[in-house]
C-alpha cells in the first residue's frame, strides 16, 4: 500500500444536566486541552462547511487573539461555564510518547496511535476519536485484519478466540488495559447510551487506504480488488468468504473521483484509492480525515440526538420538551445544507440514508403530529364539555328564576 490510516470512533453520552461538570473534569485533566482551530491553518475545513454548520461545529474559528487570551486567563470553572454554552467543543488528549503496539503474538501487525480527541456537544452527546496508522510496509490484508480486530478492543468479546490480543510494545502503554483505562477516563461509565440501543462496545471505523498503481490502474482492473473493497467497507477480515453481489447490497458508494471509491456501511466509512492518480495520496487523505470525518460525525450525532429525543419523551411524556428538542435539531442542523462541495454533499446524503437518520426523523415527526392532533382533539372535547356544562348551569339558573317568579 502507498498510504493508510484508520480512525476509530466511540460515541458516549453525558448527562445533559451534568455537562458543565463534565467539561470541568476534562479541563482539569492534565492530558486534555481545548483544540483551537485557526482559519489560516485549517482553511480547507473552514471553506468546506457552510457558515451555519461551521459555527455549530467550530466556534474557535471566530476567536480573535484577544478573545483567546481572555479565555485562557479564566479559571477552569469559568471556562467550563463558557464552553458548556457552545454547541460543540473539541479536546485533544496528549500522547506523551508514540503508542506503538502489535496485533497478535508472532509476526504481528505493528501500529501507532497518532491522535486521541474527544468531540463534545452540549446536548451531552460526545465522541472519542482515535487515529491509528500501521507501521512498516503493511499489506492490504494487514489493514483488513487490523480494522476487524481493533474495533472490538473495547468489547467483552475481545477475550474470545475469534479476536487475538492486542499487545502494547512500548513504555507508553503497558498493555491494552491501559488504553481501556484511557477510554474509561475520558468517557466515564457511558451507561446511558445502551438505553438508546446503540452498540458502545464496538468502535465505528473510518479508514483510508491507497493501493499501489499496479493493483488498480483503471475501472477494468478494479475487478481485481472489488472483493477487498467490500471487505474493507464491511470491516471483514481478509479470510472472509463473500459473495460480491450480495455483500454489495449492504453498502452505499460514492464514486465521483478517478480511481476512488468511498464505501458506507452501518459500521464504517472507508475510502479506497489508487496511486495511479497523484492527488489520491497527496490531497485526498487530508480531506478525508478532516472534512469528511466531521461530516460523518455530524450525521452520527443527528441519529443519536433523535434517539435521545424518543427516549426522553418515553420517560417524561413531555410533549413541549419533545417539540423543543426536535425543532432545535431541525432549525440548526437537519434542514441545513452543510457544504457546497459536490462529493461532500453526496457523501452526506448517503450517510443520512445508510444510518437511517431520515427514517428516524420522519418517524418522530409523524408521532409528534399524531400526539399533537390528539392533544388538540382532547382539548377541544374538554372545552366543549366545559361550554356544555356552562350552558346547563345557565339553563338551570333560568328555570330557577322562572319558578321563583311564578311562585310569587
Amino acid at each position: 500500500m502507498k498510504y493508510q490510516y484508520s480512525y476509530f470512533i466511540h460515541p458516549y453520552i453525558v448527562d445533559e444536566k451534568k455537562y458543565n461538570q463534565y467539561i470541568l473534569r476534562l479541563l482539569k485533566n492534565k492530558n486534555c486541552s481545548i483544540k483551537i482551530l485557526e482559519k489560516q491553518k485549517e482553511l480547507n475545513l473552514y471553506t468546506y462547511f457552510l457558515p451555519k454548520i461551521r459555527e455549530y461545529l467550530f466556534w474557535p474559528f471566530n476567536l480573535t487573539k484577544e478573545k483567546l487570551e481572555k479565555l485562557n486567563n479564566f479559571d477552569d470553572n469559568m471556562k467550563s461555564t463558557i464552553l458548556s454554552k457552545e454547541t460543540c467543543t473539541i479536546f485533544e488528549y496528549k500522547i506523551e510518547n508514540q503508542m506503538q503496539a502489535k496485533v497478535g503474538t508472532e509476526n504481528g501487525i505493528f501500529f501507532e496511535i497518532r491522535k486521541i480527541e474527544t468531540i463534545c456537544f452540549n446536548s451531552g452527546i460526545c465522541f472519542l476519536v482515535l487515529k491509528t496508522i500501521l507501521d512498516g510496509e503493511p499489506e492490504v490484508d494487514d489493514m483488513l485484519n487490523f480494522n476487524y480486530k481493533f474495533r472490538d478492543i473495547n468489547a467483552r468479546v475481545k477475550n474470545l478466540t475469534d479476536y487475538e490480543n492486542i499487545r502494547i510494545q512500548t513504555n507508553s502503554l503497558k498493555d491494552i488495559s491501559t488504553l481501556e483505562e484511557i477510554v474509561q477516563e475520558i468517557t466515564g461509565g457511558n451507561k446511558d447510551i445502551k438505553q438508546l440501543n446503540i452498540d458502545d462496545e464496538r468502535f465505528l471505523t473510518f479508514s483510508y487506504m491507497c493501493l499501489d498503481a499496479e493493483k488498480w490502474k483503471d475501472e477494468e482492473s478494479f475487478e481485481n480488488v472489488k472483493n477487498t473493497f467490500i471487505k474493507f467497507a464491511n470491516v471483514m477480515p481478509s479470510s472472509a468468504h463473500i459473495n460480491f453481489e450480495e455483500e454489495r447490497n449492504n453498502i452505499k458508494t460514492v464514486e465521483t473521483l478517478k480511481n476512488v471509491k468511498i464505501g458506507l456501511s452501518k459500521q464504517a466509512v472507508v475510502l479506497m484509492a489508487s496511486e495511479a492518480n497523484t492527488e489520491n495520496y497527496t490531497k485526498l487523505p487530508f480531506k478525508f480525515e478532516n472534512e469528511y470525518l466531521y461530516t460523518y460525525i455530524l450525521t452520527i450525532y443527528q441519529k443519536i440526538y433523535l434517539k435521545k429525543v424518543v427516549l426522553e419523551f418515553a420517560k417524561t411524556k413531555n410533549i413541549k420538551k419533545m417539540k423543543q428538542k426536535f425543532m432545535e435539531l431541525t432549525k440548526t442542523v437537519y434542514n441545513q445544507e452543510i457544504t457546497n462541495d459536490t462529493e461532500g454533499s453526496m457523501l452526506y446524503e448517503k450517510l443520512l440514508r445508510i444510518l437511517k437518520v431520515k427514517d428516524l426523523y420522519e418517524q418522530i415527526k409523524t408521532e409528534y403530529d399524531l400526539i399533537y392532533k390528539e392533544l388538540n382533539i382532547n382539548k377541544t372535547i374538554k372545552a366543549n364539555h366545559i361550554i356544555l356544562g356552562i350552558v346547563f348551569i345557565l339553563i338551570a339558573v333560568s328555570i330557577a328564576n322562572i319558578i321563583i317568579v311564578l311562585l310569587q
